[in-house]
């Protein structure tokens, strides 16, 4: 049998991306301060040429991909129907899964870090598996969310990864770029 081995130059070039899921509120319960931060985000995550994941609907999903599209980055929703046409229009893939809200689980598992943008139930879910799956999160300070109560702190007893506070988008996107590095170590 013959081995192929791809030059180590090619090696290189083929990197993995970073992908970075950004979570927070769905279009009820978002409001322009939520909205102005997530967009920045967005705009930063694509300039530190990671991809952005979100849910793909609206609210902070929504603001998130507005930004890194006008930024020129790569935009991955997965949702939770089964058809394509309900994501967001920023979104460049569209992953339908039609699995309701146990496609958070698929939000958490794609991501190698996460960004929290204020939040309610949805979003502490989604906290919630991302902690159990131990993915890197930084979450934005003073948003009054559901995830406010473990800024700075760990969800439970096992202590599975702590909720890095940052009180904006460019120290959100620098500081979850340096956990998923030093996770991967």
């Amino acid at each position: 049998m013959e081995r192929y081995f791809k030059p180590f130059f090619l090696q290189l070039i083929m990197v993995k991306k970073r992908q970075i899921l950004v979570i927070g509120n769905n279009t009820n319960g978002c409001t322009p301060k939520h909205e102005k931060i997530a967009y920045d985000i967005g705009v930063e995550i694509a300039k530190s040429d990671s991809v952005l994941i979100t849910g793909g609907l609206g609210g902070v999903m929504a603001a998130a991909s507005h930004g890194a599209h006008d930024a020129n980055g790569l935009v991955i929703g997965i949702i939770p129907q089964d058809d394509p046409s309900v994501a967001n229009e920023f979104c460049d893939i569209v992953i339908p899964t039609g699995m309701g809200l146990t496609r958070d689980y698929l939000n958490a598992l794609s991501a190698d870090g996460v960004i929290i943008v204020g939040g309610g139930s949805g979003t502490l879910s989604e906290t919630c598996a991302s902690y159990m799956f131990k993915k890197p999160m930084v979450a934005i300070r003073n948003l009054a969310s559901s995830v406010d109560p473990y800024i700075d702190d760990y969800i439970d007893h096992r202590k599975n990864i702590k909720i890095i506070g940052v009180d904006t988008p460019q120290e959100a996107v620098k500081t979850i770029l340096e956990s998923i590095i030093s996770t991967n170590i």
